[in-house]
């Protein structure tokens, strides 16, 4: 079956058959969780695989609920990392990349990745999402507005409350965020990218990018099944005009450069993989397996908004103008299916601090509060 067994033929003589060899799933790797760029549902997804194979994660210490960001990451933020040292097999909490501190913590062997996306719509929903949060945002009406002189709005000496609203996947890559344009450095810059990440999916095609993951790390269909996580309802959401569009271009070329390179290495390396008739074989039968799971788990066909979500421990944290979207799920669940559909639907915040009590039983991180 592709990508639970991928098969790697061997060339053969005349007088042999081909042989046939099946991969093992990967089970150590390093995702950078970048911002709004349907990183939860990833991290979701890593959380599930690493409690179905008994994995090692590492985990923010103390009270944390990220890995130091946005301070470039350090091995001792991980909990425990003095006893476990290189020892843990995922890691997917949110940081800021800093490769030497990362293999500190994560074997030789481990597979990097992260996620991309389109720089017009990423700006929008950060602008939404950290309205109250980033200066450069909250003194703009809207982000038209905002967009018709980001300039006047931003201002450098608040730049680390302001790393959402100027190339912030650039930030959470480990770069400056606010250098100057150059191709030169650009350049340099990507080729070090290359050098530390095997792979970057990319968000505007996530059911795509789902299937060359799995088939990438030779895992099966249902490590990567998932329902969309931290999604906001669309009610919310901003119109850019044309003008805007072209402007968040130029005011995160950063961004805007290295999407459009990265892009373009998501399909050469699909390509290198399959074929494009196998790619969406293969993404309907996720689909499929995505509606088989909601109808099985949901109580309503599709997300409600939070203060709709009856169990407070699915609650999902809301932040800005943003209405953060959550799941109910059906009453009548046996323990095994209501084990899997509360997984699906476990938000970031309450899924790490899940994993955090199993990992470390003898600690305990401050409860949550969705209220």
């Amino acid at each position: 079956m592709i990508g639970f067994f991928q098969h790697h033929v061997l060339k053969a003589t005349k007088q042999q058959k081909p042989i046939f060899k099946a991969c093992q799933p990967s089970t150590n790797v390093m995702f950078l969780k970048t911002h709004k760029t349907a990183s939860s549902t990833v991290l979701n997804i890593l959380f599930r695989f690493s409690e179905k194979h008994n994995l090692t994660v590492a985990l923010p210490n103390g009270n944390g609920f990220h890995l130091g960001y946005p301070q470039l990451f350090r091995a001792t933020f991980v909990e425990e990392f003095k006893t476990i040292g290189q020892n843990f097999n995922v890691m997917c909490n949110h940081l800021r990349f800093n490769a030497r501190e990362v293999r500190r913590v994560m074997p030789n062997d481990t597979f990097y990745f992260s996620i991309l996306r389109d720089p017009v719509p990423l700006l929008e929903s950060s602008y939404v999402y950290y309205k109250s949060s980033a200066p450069a945002f909250r003194n703009s009406k809207n982000v038209n507005e905002f967009l018709s002189s980001p300039g006047s709005y931003y201002n450098l000496s608040e730049k680390n409350w302001n790393i959402y609203a100027k190339n912030n996947m650039w930030f959470d890559l480990g770069y400056d965020n606010n250098a100057a344009y150059d191709e030169h450095y650009v350049q340099s810059v990507i080729q070090d990218i290359e050098q530390n990440f095997h792979l970057m999916l990319i968000a505007d095609y996530f059911d795509e990018s789902m299937i060359l993951l799995k088939d990438t790390l030779c895992w099966h269909l249902d490590d990567v099944v998932y329902f969309k996580l931290n999604a906001r309802n669309q009610n919310m959401a901003h119109t850019l005009n044309p003008e805007s569009k072209e402007k968040v271009k130029e005011w995160c070329a950063l961004d805007w450069k290295l999407y459009k390179h990265f892009n373009d290495t998501f399909w050469s390396k699909i390509q290198e993989r399959m074929d494009l008739k196998t790619l969406y074989k293969e993404v309907g039968l996720l689909q499929q397996r995505q509606k088989e799971l909601m109808e099985m788990c949901l109580l309503e066909e599709t997300a409600v908004e939070g203060n709709k979500v009856k169990d407070q421990r699915l609650k999902p944290f809301q932040s800005g103008l943003a209405k953060i979207l959550g799941y109910n799920l059906k009453q009548d669940l046996d323990n095994g299916t209501l084990k899997i559909c509360k997984r699906m639907v476990m938000p970031e915040l309450q899924f790490m601090a899940y994993m955090y009590s199993h990992q470390f039983p003898d600690k305990k991180k401050k409860p949550i509060d969705f209220r």
